[in-house]
């Protein structure tokens, strides 16, 4: 990190983190020039699920929860941006404050609780946004006091299947009283059937991912698995954040909700080449959780991951990281000589697959 870098994030240090999070959105609306130019190569480039990505690396949901920022976010050097969590109508979310930097260990601990817009606003944004191209998700949940929670994921996807590249299924946020029981085998098979049904009737059918936890068992994971696969899902997303503290030594360690960033990348890692490992070849996987270097991106891609993303790291790494993990990419396919990165997925699933599940 230059020093300009460091002075601009000692800046927004200097704000509490949701007060720093809009003046980096604001940043971004206005085109302040906060990023790095990335050299396109054509070694990074894949196709996943019938859409091509100019490279792997993603933004992850979270950051743009409203739609304000994709093009903005792309033009980081990110191959895609996923926007949301987005629910049916607005919600405040938890009580403040909600979001806590642990800058000794690279993390964050937030407890938002899907706060956002609401589907109306994401979706005149989307709109507007005509024919900007560029890969960019929609992440969906359902509203905390909603009465029917399937139904508010069957509402997202039709109302954004003719705006998204792809659309996310979250239920995975720690931060919704009840959400994560919607992966258990029997509400988990209902809410894919009704959702892949809603998709089938939209003018626009984008690929589906499903959104997962990385506090899973190994039944857990077969049976999620096993419910993707029957429903033809097109891919999984691993994972969220924790709701495990591993060891760690900020002041805020106790606090609660979930847990990213650096902490997360050997837990959600193991997950994912779990995963990797019960879907099989074909189905598309996107590794999140702890990704702030090259090197953490690719060991995703070794471990299993067709596409990586961040978040996390780039409230430490700072708008450049984009930019710089992407060049990291293409060194490292110079020193490993291979001519694509797909020529690395898997490579080290079978020693990430053995790992032991955190529990």
């Amino acid at each position: 990190m230059s020093l300009f870098e460091r002075l601009g994030r000692d800046l927004l240090f200097s704000f509490e983190p949701e007060r720093a999070h809009r003046l980096s959105i604001a940043a971004l609306r206005c085109g302040l020039p906060v990023g790095a130019r990335t050299a396109a190569d054509a070694r990074l480039q894949l196709s996943v699920c019938g859409l091509a990505f100019p490279n792997p690396l993603g933004m992850a949901a979270g950051y743009d929860k409203n739609a304000e920022v994709p093009d903005a976010l792309l033009g980081l050097g990110f191959g895609f941006a996923e926007v949301g969590t987005i629910t049916p109508r607005p919600q405040e979310g938890n009580p403040r404050p909600r979001i806590f930097r642990l800058v000794e260990d690279g993390a964050v601990i937030n407890r938002l609780g899907f706060n956002n817009e609401g589907h109306a606003a994401a979706e005149r944004r989307l709109a507007a946004r005509g024919r900007a191209g560029g890969i960019v998700g929609v992440n969906i949940g359902a509203n905390k006091d909603s009465a029917d929670r399937i139904a508010d994921y069957e509402a997202g996807v039709r109302r954004f299947a003719p705006l998204a590249s792809y659309l996310t299924i979250n239920i995975s946020s720690p931060n919704t009283p009840g959400l994560r029981n919607m992966q258990g085998r029997a509400q988990l098979a209902e809410l894919l059937a009704c959702v892949t049904a809603a998709r089938s009737e939209a003018a626009a059918q984008p690929p589906l991912f499903l959104k997962i936890a990385p506090d899973l068992n190994e039944a857990d994971l077969e049976d999620i698995a096993a419910e993707v696969s029957e429903k033809e899902i097109d891919g999984v997303i691993v994972s969220n954040t924790t709701i495990a503290r591993p060891q760690l030594r900020s002041r805020f360690a106790a606090e609660s909700g979930g847990l990213s960033g650096r902490p997360l990348l050997e837990r959600s890692t193991v997950a994912l080449a779990r995963m990797r490992r019960l879907l099989g070849p074909e189905r598309a996987i996107i590794g999140v959780g702890g990704v702030d270097s090259a090197e953490a991106a690719l060991e995703k891609i070794r471990a299993g991951a067709d596409l990586v993303q961040l978040y996390t790291g780039l409230i430490y790494g700072g708008p450049q990281l984009p930019a710089r993990i992407v060049a990291g990419m293409s060194r490292a396919l110079d020193r490993e000589g291979v001519s694509s990165i797909r020529a690395l997925r898997d490579t080290r699933l079978a020693e990430w697959a053995t790992r032991p599940l955190a529990t």
